[in-house]
């Protein structure tokens, strides 16, 4: 205990002595050898390097964590145009078909004439647009007139025939007539009002005609009048074509497909569709097996999703997907990018976006399978996916220099 007091009082001495000489000759610092003094000074500044340093580590830590994030919010999102989609489940093998675009069956109509009459009136040319019951052409008729007539004769007969039971029934009441008579005057009644009905549904298939018989040929569909066949002043025998009328509109897809792809084909199944104009999704509609009589094809039908088809007669390519609709993970494949060698997707998380790695699989229709790195839950960047890639790029660029 003693030799430690002894030990401490040199040292203190030594340091009071030493600040007085620093301060006598202005600032001058006298270096000492390496002692107990000197180790009792250098250690707390020993400890604060140490704690620089993990303060050091600690945000290069943060900043490897924040590697691949790009950091946008949702206003951001949206105005660059990127989509944020789910997972899907899917699979199989892409089939690419051939195909046109075809009419449908109810785009085009025939109007014949439903009596034989004469063409008093041409009321539509060649290449007019016309709705569904315009008339196209005013016919007088002697069957047309004579259906009519039967129709007002039917009438009447049915509604003296209602007056008659009616009567009846009101004198059976008083019991002045037998029931009998009122049971038969019913029947009559009702069988007047059965002739009634027919009689009005042939004049109705007729044309409707006035009681002169005069009656208007009218269009089923809309569409456009593509011919003629007659005029004012000819005459149409029953059945006889007035006009034709298309619709442009009605048209579909139709293609040609292997035999064996009618079991993997199902209606609502998509479709990948390549026209004249681009590229647009599609919905199988109906699939018909050996179809083509003379190859065994076959024939797919199919309508676009939210597109509109080119004319009638163009031709398309179709890519459809077959497998199991509850196989691996798939993504869009826009959403699948490259950095620095790596597959990755870009997973949203808060405040931004996070590339992924992931092990990209087979791609059909548009999609690719995910082989190892997603769970299914998350959200990605579909279209716009490279923006997030260059956005990553241009980052770490800015972080080397």
């Amino acid at each position: 205990m003693m030799r430690k007091r002894m030990t401490d009082k040199p040292v203190l001495i030594g340091g009071a002595a030493a600040l007085a000489l620093a301060v006598a000759i202005g600032g001058y610092f006298v270096l000492t050898p390496d002692g107990p003094e000197t180790a009792q000074v250098e250690a707390p500044h020993s400890e604060g390097d140490g704690h620089a340093r993990s303060e050091g580590e600690a945000g290069h830590e943060e900043e490897e964590v924040r590697e691949g994030f790009v950091a946008l919010d949702a206003e951001q999102i949206q105005a660059a145009g990127i989509t944020v989609v789910a997972l899907g489940r899917g699979g199989g093998a892409e089939t690419q078909l051939s195909g046109r675009v075809e009419p449908m069956v109810d785009s085009r109509a025939a109007v014949a004439a439903a009596v034989g009459g004469g063409v008093e009136r041409g009321l539509v040319a060649q290449r007019q647009s016309v709705r569904a019951g315009q008339a196209l052409a005013t016919l007088v008729s002697g069957d047309a007139a004579t259906f009519r007539a039967d129709a007002d004769a039917a009438a009447a007969g049915a509604e003296a025939a209602r007056l008659a039971y009616q009567r009846n029934r009101n004198l059976a009441d008083q019991g002045i007539v037998a029931r009998q008579e009122v049971e038969a005057s019913r029947a009559q009644a009702l069988t007047a009002e059965a002739n009634m009905r027919a009689a009005r549904a042939r004049s109705a298939a007729a044309g409707s005609p006035n009681a002169s018989g005069r009656l208007s040929v009218t269009s089923p569909i809309s569409g456009v009048v593509t011919s003629v066949q007659v005029g004012p002043g000819g005459f149409v025998p029953q059945g006889g074509v007035v006009a034709e009328v298309t619709n442009p509109a009605r048209v579909e897809l139709v293609f040609n497909a292997p035999p064996a792809l009618a079991a993997q084909v199902r209606a609502g199944s998509p479709l990948r569709v390549t026209g004249p104009a681009g590229e647009f999704d599609a919905v199988v509609t109906g699939v018909a097996a050996g179809a083509a009589a003379q190859s065994g094809a076959t024939l797919i039908r199919a309508r676009p999703s939210g597109a509109v088809l080119p004319p009638a007669g163009s031709a398309v390519t179709g890519a459809i997907v077959t497998g199991d609709a509850q196989g691996a993970l798939t993504v869009p494949s826009d959403a699948v990018q490259t950095v620095e060698g790596a597959t990755v997707v870009f997973v949203q998380v808060p405040g931004g976006f996070h590339a992924t790695p992931v092990l990209a699989g087979r791609q059909a229709g548009g999609r690719t399978e995910i082989v190892r790195g997603l769970t299914g839950s998350e959200r990605i960047a579909g279209t716009g996916a490279f923006l997030l890639k260059a956005e990553l790029a241009k980052g770490e660029a800015e972080h080397a220099h």
